[in-house]
């Protein structure tokens, strides 16, 4: 957790300002558009082993005002789950970054894929105006949600409660997509209702990779292109979500003994290589005692 949170959302702003993460015209963007409203009572923060429930309301707002995401919602909202995070607010500095990413100018009409608590919708429509924002969320629970604390807060984005994998046809073309979920491949349906020269930011989960923000621009032939725009961690789309892995065939597999450490080799570069050159492989991991 940043120190960050000690002067809360003013805080939080002023650091992600100094980071360079903001200019001038997204920093009075986030000052006027602070986070904890839009954080439901109950939520979690992610340790590497389980979701911790926040009891208090200073480790709510501690929680809040850090530079560190927020878990929303478990196991798609089902009570008996084994307690898997499902959706989040995300890392201020992650949304900062892919925002940025996204380039926006005045006029520009947003569609975003993953409305989750609303958040980065009320920062579009702050940002763009109302009529501008497109937001679809496939859970209805965290629609119902989005909807309720952005019409406390002001806001009138145009929401939808649908599978985001194809975005909004009938509101289509759009100048800017943004996605705050993971995808195993971009949609071509989402590349179809982007303008000429419009742009597509995404976060991607591979088998193989740890995983990376693409950001790419459409042609107007129905194809687009960019490059990989450095790494993100986000939860994956509900329909793009990896099957369940196989178990390792123990009788099979071999063992070796290398002199380089393998956390060394995962680096965001040598996965993205690795999943590329070696389809339907998975990697994993596993600490082991000596």
């Amino acid at each position: 957790m940043t120190a960050a949170h000690l002067g809360g959302h003013a805080a939080l702003v002023e650091n992600l300002y100094g980071r360079g993460l903001l200019d001038e015209t997204w920093r009075p963007v986030w000052d006027a558009v602070p986070r904890a409203p839009f954080i439901p009572r109950l939520a979690w923060r992610q340790t590497p082993t389980a979701c911790e429930p926040l009891t208090t309301e200073a480790d709510r707002l501690a929680l809040i005002h850090s530079d560190e995401p927020v878990v929303l919602q478990l196991d798609d909202g089902r009570p008996d789950g084994p307690g898997i995070a499902t959706s989040s607010n995300s890392q201020p500095s992650m949304v900062a970054r892919m925002l940025r990413l996204l380039a926006v100018e005045d006029g520009h009409r947003v569609l975003e894929i993953g409305t989750a608590s609303g958040y980065v919708a009320a920062l579009l429509s702050r940002r763009l105006g109302d009529p501008a924002v497109f937001s679809v969320e496939v859970d209805p629970g965290l629609a119902h949600h989005a909807a309720a604390v952005l019409r406390a807060m002001g806001y009138r984005p145009n929401l939808a409660c649908s599978d985001g994998e194809w975005g909004w046809p009938d509101q289509a073309p759009f100048d800017r997509i943004i996605a705050t979920c993971a995808l195993r491949e971009i949609p071509h349906a989402l590349v179809q209702q982007l303008h000429p020269d419009g742009i597509l930011v995404a976060p991607m989960a591979r088998d193989f990779w740890s995983g990376a923000v693409v950001q790419l621009t459409a042609d107007g032939t129905g194809t687009a292109a960019g490059r990989f725009q450095g790494g993100a961690s986000y939860m994956p789309m509900r329909s793009h979500r990896a099957p369940t892995p196989l178990p390792v065939d123990t009788k099979t597999c071999r063992t070796t003994t290398a002199a380089v450490d393998p956390r060394e080799l995962l680096t965001l570069g040598f996965a993205l290589y690795a999943g590329t050159r070696l389809p339907r492989v998975a990697h994993g991991s596993r600490q082991s005692g000596r």
